[in-house]
């Protein structure tokens, strides 16, 4: 008999859930055999950048791996011994701004003479590849590095797509699902944007991996930062190419631009039109291109929607027929003893940072009154401290960050908050008056320097206390590009590469600080596990 992803996720269920997958001789079992001994993410190395040469460029390098530093920032003691008393409750892959871009739409906003990477960065072609390449990193690790425990779920906190189109969200899905993506749209047959060869608009602010058209000038990116000439690329990134697919339950939550044009503006007809139509603006004027009705943007319910269309599991991926029918991102979800809470914190009234709506935070509040016997971690894209979109829209004031934390401190169930939006790699410890709290674990992206996820494990100790082990992932890409870009991971190779030089980014260590990436965060058992 052949059997779908689809029937083996459902084998599973049925089994007692996605943890029963490994006994099934299926997917998730080629993905975690051996490897609790043979592959512990950046535990045993790490990629980095080496030395700086021409003009700056960086090869990448593999240095030492890291081991998980010891934080007791909520007056949990790290108790001696418990090691060989503690016990996996939960072991989960966190992926977040995973920006899949359209980099060929009108509704593209790339600048001219100053470019910024909120709308423009060399790599963004390959942003499916390196999905990808994550993906099949995540399938060969398949378990908690820590405590061996198979990895129960994946979890993407936002940006999944970079402009709310139809076809970025369904790249997206497909790449985490399995099946066919190629990366392309308008002319199937060659790129149409910043990046190719085009005389009449050829602007030096943007790499232009073919070279410079006969007669112009060599571009910033290649005569300032050393980048190099890549024949070809333009065509290799569009070429289709078979996903993998997550070998476990994926869920998600939508981030700013997923529900906002750039992540910033609201959705019009105008700017729907702009997005579909053949008028592409840019620094040398306007630009002919070919027009294409799968960049239509989508609302979030018809976002929503989307992940009903699938052959991964949960068909939803967490969204409900609720979510589906009132146009609403939030829910929750349990594994064994956690329950999982999922926030939509995008601001539909505009701009990049977030907040909640008064019906979502009651919401908020009713599923944590009802969670008095689960570990509770929150999910979301933005982070507290840049939920501070104040601007009101029809529903009413906005719920700010603040606000948010004030009332998960409320709680001795909620040990964790996850998200993204940042692009950088941060934990932060919200301590609660009289003792204990939460820890906010706010992971890097996957279309910026350094591409990576994270592994989260969280345990119980056996002594009151609570371990959340967090271990950076970095993708399964070779360091250095092959000659021939024939395939995903050559590309993602490549990918990473021009994020490790990309200028725009010199200035900032999205890597975090020690204390931000492979880490052991104690945690008062609530007490209800006490």
């Amino acid at each position: 008999m052949n059997l779908t992803r689809r029937d083996l996720f459902r084998s599973a269920a049925a089994l007692g859930g996605a943890a029963a997958l490994g006994s099934l001789g299926g997917l998730a079992e080629q993905a975690v055999a051996g490897s609790a001994t043979r592959h512990r993410g950046t535990l045993d190395r790490v990629v980095a950048k080496g030395a700086a040469g021409r003009k700056g460029w960086r090869p990448l390098v593999h240095a030492p791996g890291e081991d998980h530093v010891v934080r007791t920032g909520l007056g949990a003691a790290a108790k001696a011994g418990r090691k060989d008393r503690r016990r996996a409750l939960l072991a989960f892959a966190q992926l977040s701004d995973v920006h899949v871009v359209d980099a060929q739409s009108p509704l593209r906003l790339e600048g001219g003479d100053v470019v910024v990477s909120a709308a423009y960065r060399p790599q963004e072609v390959l942003t499916s590849h390196v999905a990808e390449a994550m993906v099949r990193e995540i399938n060969e690790v398949g378990r908690g590095p820590v405590t061996g425990r198979p990895l129960d779920l994946a979890i993407q906190t936002g940006d999944n797509s970079d402009n709310s189109q139809y076809n970025e969200i369904r790249w997206n899905i497909d790449l985490l699902d399995g099946g066919r993506v190629r990366q392309d749209s308008g002319d199937l047959t060659k790129y149409e944007g910043v990046m190719d060869g085009d005389p009449d608009f050829y602007d030096t602010a943007f790499w232009h991996p073919g070279g410079a058209p006969a007669g112009k000038p060599v571009d910033d990116y290649r005569a300032k930062h050393g980048f190099p000439v890549v024949a070809g690329l333009l065509d290799d990134c569009r070429r289709p190419f078979q996903a993998h697919g997550l070998g476990i339950e994926w869920f998600t939550a939508l981030g700013n631009h997923d529900q906002l044009v750039q992540g910033n503006a609201t959705h019009t007809v105008a700017l729907n039109a702009t997005a579909t139509g053949s008028a592409k603006q840019t620094s040398k004027g306007v630009r002919s291109v070919t027009p294409d009705p799968d960049r239509r943007i989508l609302s979030r319910a018809e976002m929503v929607a989307e992940h009903f269309t699938t052959v991964g599991l949960p068909v939803g991926h967490g969204f409900t027929e609720q979510n589906r029918s009132d146009g609403t991102a939030y829910y929750t979800f349990d594994r064994g003893l956690v329950r999982f809470v999922v926030l939509d914190t995008v601001n539909e009234n505009g701009q990049a940072e977030g907040s909640l709506d008064q019906t979502q935070f009651a919401w908020l509040q009713a599923q944590l009154a009802d969670a008095a016997d689960r570990l509770v971690v929150v999910a979301s894209h933005h982070t507290s401290w840049t939920m501070d979109n104040a601007i009101a829209g029809p529903t009413g004031a906005r719920v700010l960050g603040d606000a948010v934390v004030t009332e998960l401190l409320a709680h001795d169930t909620v040990i964790a908050w996850v998200n993204g939006h940042t692009h950088s790699n941060e934990v932060r410890a919200h301590a609660r008056e009289g003792g204990g709290g939460f820890w906010e674990i706010n992971t890097a992206s996957h279309i910026d320097w350094p591409q990576q996820s994270r592994l989260v494990e969280i345990v119980d100790n056996r002594d009151r206390t609570l371990s959340i082990f967090t271990t950076m992932l970095d993708h399964g890409a070779p360091l250095a590009p092959a000659a021939q870009l024939d395939g995903p991971m050559k590309l993602a190779a490549m990918g990473r590469l021009l994020a490790a030089n990309d200028p725009q980014e010199q200035t900032t260590d999205r890597r975090g600080t020690r204390w931000a990436r492979n880490t052991e965060l104690l945690v008062r058992a609530p007490q209800f596990l006490r």
